[in-house]
């Protein structure tokens, strides 16, 4: 089901509209011909005017340029350019984890303990995290030339890779937590979404799981599309997802199909401050149905129907034109700022289907909340000095390992020699106290490089605490 397009604005007359754009380009005529630097009028109307004009609607409102709006495109199919590693990113170092096979990466060489020194000339050293972060986005769009250091050579290594497109899939994890209890991860909402979910539920075994945890943790949202099809695999035929209504259309509710055959296995759905958008509808719809317990913390409040409308020159404007509600009325947009859109957000508590309590006010707001685990001193300072990763490189240069190893005392001893030798030297008792910690990231890093990162994040995800809160509300006797 595909929702129509909206449009609420009042129809200016033609004379109001020709005198803004005659004054329009009055004003960039002197611009052009009296600025005291040139100025480029393609720069002047995509970056300044257009967005300038959007912004007084709302902040969500916004213009695409050619190259902004071929982006979005690759995004709707799922794709996006890249070099196919997973890396780790610490302060002024990136250690490839893994080189995906088939990609350019893995076609040139590289391969996971490598450090990344240098690209395109630009030691990553003297970049602090936000720009190093920002660096390694841009490098993957264009050709790029790496200076790499191997563990196992004493010379540094040059790659020359070209960027191409490579799979995203949405649904990037799907493992048990423990026998007959799945974890699927969905990282975004797309054409596809719907698709994987169905597969990765049938790779876990489908009607035969004893419960599923579902992470939409950091998930913006996307393509409405995959949300109302992954609200139909648990929902009943018949039950609403959500409702549209926006200032002078309709109201428009969206529901289950008739011939849905929904999956009737324990569900729980993990949110945070960055899940918005689709990934609210989802978890909302599943909430106010009483379908699966919401566990984390308020999730961002992004309930606006968007709508991308393409212009000519290859570019494109994404409009908000209604808002989304919850089956029980709540509205997923939080309060937006005085003199933009209008949006009921009322602060008052609505029922689910079973008579539970739900707030309204913006985001859905979990069952269970639980903050993620607090940093502290020592695992601060081992994951900025990246001596977990660098041990793990160390201990996969020289050891064989499978899915069944586990760090032994006598590794984690080795491990406190070596964060020591490097200037990590906490108490006796902060080693204690983070001891199972300590032994779980060995684990994770050592699997990350030896046998992929989706193997490290099974170890990460059980050690997770939000993850084992949301599985043992499945009450299938979780540990």
């Amino acid at each position: 089901m595909i929702l129509p397009l909206f449009c609420f604005f009042a129809q200016p007359s033609t004379v109001d509209v020709d005198q803004a754009l005659k004054r329009f380009t009055q004003v960039l005529a002197v611009i052009q011909s009296e600025a005291a630097d040139p100025v480029n009028s393609e720069q002047a109307v995509y970056q300044g005017a257009i967005p300038g004009m959007l912004r007084r609607l709302d902040p969500h409102s916004i213009f695409f340029d050619p190259d902004q709006f071929q982006q979005l495109q690759q995004m709707e199919r799922s794709e996006r350019k890249g070099f196919g590693t997973v890396v780790s990113v610490l302060p002024g170092r990136v250690v490839i984890l893994q080189a995906l096979p088939g990609t350019p990466s893995a076609k040139a060489g590289l391969s996971a303990g490598d450090e990344i020194i240098a690209i395109n000339n630009v030691p990553l050293a003297r970049l602090d995290f936000d720009q190093l972060v920002g660096y390694l986005g841009e490098a993957r769009q264009h050709t790029a030339k790496l200076v790499v250091r191997r563990p196992s050579n004493v010379k540094l290594l040059e790659f020359v890779i070209d960027p191409a497109l490579v799979d995203a899939p949405s649904v990037d994890r799907a493992f048990f937590l423990q026998p007959g209890v799945g974890y699927i991860r969905i990282t975004g909402f797309d054409p596809q979404t719907g698709r994987q979910l169905k597969q990765a539920i049938e790779k876990l075994g489908g009607d035969k799981l004893k419960g599923l945890v579902i992470d939409l943790r950091n998930n913006p949202g996307g393509v409405v599309q995959g949300a109302l099809e992954a609200a139909s695999y648990f929902l009943k035929p018949g039950q609403r997802i959500l409702s549209v209504r926006g200032r002078s259309v309709e109201s428009q509710t969206v529901e289950v199909p008739k011939d849905a055959k929904p999956y009737a296995f324990p569900l729980a759905v993990l949110l945070n401050e960055r899940t918005a958008s689709a990934s609210e509808i989802l978890s909302g719809a599943l909430q106010d149905h009483d379908r699966a317990t919401i566990v984390g913390t308020p999730s961002y409040g992004k309930g606006l129907v968007q709508n991308v409308f393409n212009l000519t020159g290859k570019t494109a404007v994404a409009l908000t034109t209604a808002f989304y509600y919850t089956p029980s009325g709540r509205s997923i947009q939080k309060p937006l700022q005085s003199g933009q859109l209008e949006v009921e957000v009322a602060k008052q508590e609505f029922k689910t289907d079973s008579g539970r309590t739900v707030s309204g006010g913006g985001g859905i707001q979990p069952d269970l909340v639980v903050a993620p685990a607090e940093p502290n001193r020592l695992r601060v300072a081992l994951e900025n000095s990246g001596d977990i990763t660098s041990f793990a490189t160390d201990y996969t240069q020289k050891h064989k390992i499978n899915d069944a190893f586990a760090p032994t005392p006598a590794i984690l001893e080795d491990f406190q020699l070596y964060a020591a030798e490097r200037g990590i030297q906490p108490s006796v008792g902060e080693w204690i106290n983070e001891r199972d910690w300590v032994m779980s990231r060995l684990q994770q890093e050592i699997f990350n490089q030896s046998l992929g990162v989706e193997k490290g994040d099974e170890v990460e995800a059980r050690r997770d605490p939000q993850v084992k809160v949301a599985a043992r509300s499945l009450k299938v006797g979780f540990e």
